[in-house]
């Protein structure tokens, strides 16, 4: 039996609710600023924020909100998105966190799954904002600053209110409701408790180093677990200094680094692979950066070492699911490029041939099942769904491939959705992925699997050319045919402007995939 755990040891887990932990150090911390808007300066210091915390709570109680209520997040990074976020939790309610991108549509579906009571959001977005709260469970909709048919979040500021007192059982109580595709494709509600998130606050601060002194760059979406939990919540409560940026621009994203004196961005690969390659950095000094941390999707241990060298800090990587609030694996002091790291305290971990249900040794690639106090209470109303997903023992059963070496660093290689069957053998996009932005005249790159009549499925290339670069079809296919595995070739390939991706920054092959249907169905596929 082949068990991993954690080389960080235990870490006592308090029963305490999520937001007085947070801000256990709030008022101590005074006037240093707790969250900078990069496009203005503006600022909250820690004893603002808790301040206004506390008054915005007291602001929803007046208007009925309470415990198990929902309050609906619909905006970009803001130095007031922790504040409702956490005004929210201190009530016992829910906070709902949604992608700014999504149409009215999608949006009316996850207010309405959720039960949102209210909806926060800001003026450019009221019109979908109101579209949909029309549409579904939602009572009144809060606009930052004014708009027309929302009522401003300035008035849940008004003094003279008072917080009440709230019974939370953090074990039980469900503070943030997320959505996640998990394994199955569809969108699903994970409920994560007060616990759950507090839990991997702890885990977190073993393996990092995040302090009073540093100053992180909260350019990953507060609405995607990552960002909500390792930048808003975990930054915070380590004393450090978190600067915003509502939307990802590089020279932007840059120039904040600059100015701030930035030490800790933690980021996803694409922004790793513009570190690595991109000749606008060199226009920056970005010299105060000590640590770079990725996670949200693999990354290479090429590509993490080029952009280490070039920009002269540490990369390093981790790993987890919005099912596990989110963070079960990272790389600590010791780095191993191309690896995830080890568990975090109090996580165990296994490899799983799922074929025939055997536990895997090391080097043996099989899906990753994780244990551990961060793991959620389960899908909203989808007890299906979270049947297949954590078994009856505890083990969350992750979807991805990968393997762990001899000192339990974890290396994930793939989705298991997501694997191309080439005559009957795995090939992983991602590894192909990692290989072509390698090539010199290769900004990015997506695979995806094509029908093939002889082979079931061959891997198709969408690449995206340095800009000035040359190269063709045939010269990429032959690199890649150099470095990995006969049955793993790109067979086709077709240059593109850009490869969609999520803002959380995870490909989403899922476009590409449907597309090359509609293609098939038309009878005009694109040339391989």
């Amino acid at each position: 039996m082949t068990v991993f755990e954690s080389p960080f040891g235990s870490v006592p887990v308090p029963d305490v609710a999520l937001t007085p932990f947070v801000f256990e150090r709030a008022r101590a911390l005074g006037d240093k600023p707790a969250f900078v808007d990069a496009p203005t300066g503006r600022a909250l210091t820690f004893r603002q924020t808790d301040d206004m915390v506390r008054a915005v709570a007291a602001g929803l109680a007046a208007r009925g909100f309470g415990k198990g209520d929902v309050l609906g997040l619909l905006l970009p990074n803001l130095p007031e998105y922790p504040v409702a976020f956490h005004a929210a939790a201190l009530l016992g309610g829910i906070a709902t966190t949604v992608n700014p991108l999504y149409t009215a549509d999608e949006l009316a579906h996850q207010l309405s799954d959720a039960g949102a009571k209210f909806l926060l959001t800001i003026p450019q977005f009221v019109a979908t904002a109101s579209e949909a709260a029309g549409r579904s469970t939602v009572k009144e909709v809060f606009v930052l600053g004014e708009a027309e048919g929302a009522t401003p979040f300035a008035s849940l500021l008004e003094p003279d209110g008072s917080v009440p007192e709230v019974d939370i059982d953090p074990r039980e109580d469900v503070v943030v409701l997320p959505y996640s595709s998990g394994t199955t494709g569809l969108s699903k509600g994970v409920m994560l408790t007060h616990h759950n998130i507090v839990a991997n606050l702890l885990q977190i601060a073993a393996a990092l180093t995040v302090g009073e002194d540093d100053v992180v760059i909260g350019v990953l979406p507060f609405f995607h677990i990552y960002g909500q939990t390792v930048i808003m919540n975990a930054s915070f409560r380590a004393g450090a200094t978190t600067v915003t940026m509502p939307r990802f621009d590089l020279e932007q994203f840059c120039r904040v680094i600059q100015d701030h004196r930035v030490t800790w961005a933690f980021l996803v690969p694409p922004i790793v692979l513009a570190l690595a390659k991109h000749p606008v950095i060199d226009a920056y000094d970005l010299s105060s950066l000590r640590v770079v941390f990725c996670g949200a999707a693999p990354l290479s241990g090429d590509l993490a070492e080029a952009a280490a060298t070039r920009i002269g800090c540490q990369v390093r990587q981790g790993y987890g699911l919005t099912e596990t609030s989110p963070v079960t694996h990272s790389i600590g002091r010791s780095n191993k490029p191309g690896s995830i790291g080890p568990l975090l305290p109090d996580t165990e971990g296994k490899v799983m041939d799922t074929a025939d249900g055997r536990e895997l040794g090391p080097d043996a690639d099989g899906e990753i099942w994780v244990r551990g106090p961060q793991v959620m209470k389960g899908y909203l109303n989808n007890p299906e769904a979270t049947a297949s997903t954590i078994d009856a023992e505890g083990w969350l059963h992750t979807g991805d491939i990968g393997h762990a070496d001899d000192d339990g660093y974890f290396y994930v290689v793939d989705r298991v959705k997501e694997l191309i069957k080439y005559k009957g053998l795995q090939v992983p996009p991602a590894e192909l992925e990692a290989v072509l932005v390698r090539h010199p005249s290769v900004a990015d790159a997506a695979v995806i699997p094509v029908p093939d009549e002889e082979a079931g499925e061959v891997p198709k290339a969408f690449v995206v050319l340095r800009q000035g670069a040359e190269a063709t079809p045939d010269e990429i296919m032959a690199y890649v045919a150099k470095h990995v595995a006969p049955h793993k070739k790109v067979r086709r390939l077709e240059f593109v402007d850009e490869i969609p991706k999520s803002l959380s920054g995870k490909i989403l092959r899922r476009v590409l995939v449907d597309r090359e249907r509609e293609l098939a169905r038309q009878g005009d596929a694109a040339p391989a």
